[in-house]
């Protein structure tokens, strides 16, 4: 929290029981291990490998079956006007 020209670390009053650790860095700690594991096997096999994560990409298409096609036509204008009431 900042006062004027001051920054004052806020505090907060609780048990220690109710404490628990952050977890926000567990899955790049174990990207990481992941990581210089397949490195070390890597450079025992003499292949040289990219530990980039890579996007998932765009979805497999598919085709939708068992429907039937209904074509729908507009209302015209008037007849909207006469549904609210004749506006």
């Amino acid at each position: 929290m900042q006062v004027g020209n001051r920054i004052i670390k806020k505090r907060i009053h609780v048990r220690i029981e109710h404490v628990m650790p952050s977890r926000c860095t567990e899955e790049f700690k174990q990207r990481v291990k992941k990581n210089d594991q397949l490195k070390a096997e890597a450079k025992a096999k003499g292949v040289v490998i990219s530990t980039k994560r890579q996007p998932l990409g765009p979805k497999p298409g598919f085709m939708v079956e068992g429907t039937t096609l209904e074509t729908v036509t507009p209302i015209p204008y008037d007849v909207v006007n006469d549904l609210k009431g004749g506006y």
